[in-house]
């Protein structure tokens, strides 16, 4: 599987949409709420990002990278400010 690409949402109500590809198959996610600030958008502190971190890692019980819960919480809440950064890391942790 590969992470192909991470662009802006047509959803209204959500920033991202990931595009996975698994062989022949397409796997969009859409991800990060359109009300919300996020970690990557430099309003938020790392203390902030810790409780987010705390209360969505369950998110992460699934086992399974392409889950909107995991996008939000390695890319929009992830160890950097850039989301760039945090999406080289996320392909990194998952061989991607």
């Amino acid at each position: 599987m590969k992470l192909v690409a991470v662009e802006k949402s047509p959803r209204k109500e959500k920033k991202w949409m990931a595009v996975f590809k698994d062989g022949e198959k397409i796997i969009k996610t859409h991800f990060g709420a359109a009300n919300m600030d996020d970690y990557t958008i430099g309003q938020t502190t790392k203390e902030q990002r810790d409780r987010y971190r705390v209360r969505h890692s369950k998110d992460l019980k699934t086992g399974n990278p392409t889950r909107a819960g995991f996008l939000s919480y390695y890319i929009l809440w992830g160890d950097s400010t850039s989301m760039g950064i945090n999406i080289s890391s996320f392909k990194k942790r998952f061989n991607l």
